[in-house]
C-alpha cells in the first residue's frame, strides 16, 4: 500500500483491527452453532460462505458499481470531475482511483475496492448538478481518505462476516427447532444446550452489527478530519454536507429506499427527512457532529495549529 499525505489515525487503525478480531470470535460462535444444529451440512456451508467472501472481496467494486447503475468513465467523458480527482492526487501523492459516474438523482459519492490499485470513487448525477467544484473536491477528498485508511475493505469484510454470520445462525435456529430439536424432545438437556447455542448465536450477531456501526461512524469523522486538512479547506466539505442533507430530504422516498442498502459506503446516508434512528444504529455520525469537528479543524488551521 502506497503512502499518502493523507493525516494517519491512529484510532481508527486500532478500532479496525479491535472490530477484525471480535467478528472472528462472533464468527466463530455462529459457526459452532451451526455445527451442532446441521452438522452433515457445515463444511458445505463454510465452502459456500467462504467462496462468497472471496467474490465480495475481489469484486466489490464492480458488484458496487452494478448495483448502483455505475459505470467508469474517462477524462474525455467528465473532464473536470477526472480534474478534481488528479488534484487530490497531486495533493495527497495517492494513485489514482477509477473514476464513476452512476445515474441517480440522488446526492452522494461512495469509494469501493480492496486497495488503492483497485480503488474506484463513484459520484452521482444529482451530487454532480448541485455542487460547485469546490465541493466536489472535499467529498472526493474525503472517499479517497476512506481508501487511503483502508477502512474500505475492512468494511467490506466486516460487513459480509456480519451478515454470514446472522445467516448462519438463523439456519441454525430453524434446523435445530424444526429438526434436531424436535426429534431430542425427550432430552432435556439437550435441547437446554441447543437453545444457549442459538441466543449465544444472537447475541453475537447483535454485537457484530453494533460494532460495524461504530466503526462506520468512526470512520466518517476520520475521513472528514483527513480531507479538510489535505485541502485545507474544512469550510467547503461543511457546505457540501449541509448542501446534500439538505437536498436528500427532497428526494422521493422511493429513490432513497432504493439507495439505503449502500448507506455505509455512501458520502451521507440516504434517508428521508423526518427520519429518527438511535446513534446506536446509525451507520454515520450526525450532521452536527460533522459539522462541529469541521469548526474546530477551521479554527484550528487559522491559528497555525
Amino acid at each position: 500500500m502506497a503512502r499518502t499525505r493523507y493525516a494517519s489515525d491512529r484510532g481508527l487503525t486500532s478500532r479496525m483491527l479491535v472490530t477484525m478480531f471480535l467478528l472472528g470470535l462472533v464468527y466463530v460462535v455462529a459457526v459452532g452453532a451451526f455445527f451442532v444444529f446441521v452438522p452433515q451440512w457445515a463444511f458445505i456451508a463454510l465452502a459456500v460462505a467462504a467462496v462468497f467472501l472471496l467474490a465480495q472481496y475481489f469484486f466489490s467494486d464492480k458488484m458496487t458499481l452494478f448495483a448502483m447503475h455505475g459505470r467508469v468513465v474517462t477524462p474525455e467523458e467528465a473532464p473536470e470531475l477526472h480534474g478534481v480527482v488528479d488534484r487530490i492526487c497531486a495533493m495527497s501523492d495517492a494513485p489514482k482511483p477509477k473514476v464513476a459516474i452512476a445515474d441517480t438523482d440522488v446526492p452522494n459519492a461512495f469509494a469501493t475496492g480492496r486497495n488503492q490499485k483497485r480503488a474506484v470513487v463513484c459520484v452521482t448525477t444529482g451530487l454532480l448538478r448541485r455542487l460547485d467544484p469546490v465541493e466536489l473536491e472535499g467529498v472526493l477528498a474525503h472517499e479517497m481518505a476512506h481508501v487511503a485508511h483502508k477502512d474500505v475493505a475492512v468494511m467490506t469484510i466486516a460487513s459480509f462476516l456480519g451478515i454470514c454470520a446472522g445467516l448462519i445462525t438463523r439456519v441454525g435456529l430453524q434446523v435445530g427447532l424444526f429438526g434436531g430439536f424436535s426429534r431430542r424432545s425427550n432430552d432435556q438437556n439437550t435441547g437446554l444446550i441447543l437453545l444457549a447455542v442459538v441466543a449465544a448465536s444472537a447475541l453475537a450477531y447483535a454485537v457484530s452489527f453494533m460494532l460495524t456501526r461504530a466503526l462506520s461512524r468512526y470512520r466518517e469523522l476520520s475521513a472528514d478530519r483527513a480531507a479538510a486538512l489535505l485541502t485545507g479547506r474544512p469550510s467547503a466539505l461543511a457546505s457540501a454536507l449541509t448542501k446534500v442533507n439538505g437536498e436528500i430530504a427532497r428526494i422521493p422516498t422511493s429513490d432513497l429506499r432504493s439507495a439505503q442498502a449502500f448507506n455505509a459506503f455512501f458520502f451521507t446516508p440516504a434517508l428521508g427527512k423526518g427520519f429518527s434512528v438511535s446513534s446506536l444504529f446509525s451507520t454515520h455520525p450526525t450532521l452536527d457532529k460533522r459539522l462541529a469537528q469541521l469548526s474546530k479543524i477551521s479554527e484550528q488551521l487559522s491559528r497555525g495549529v
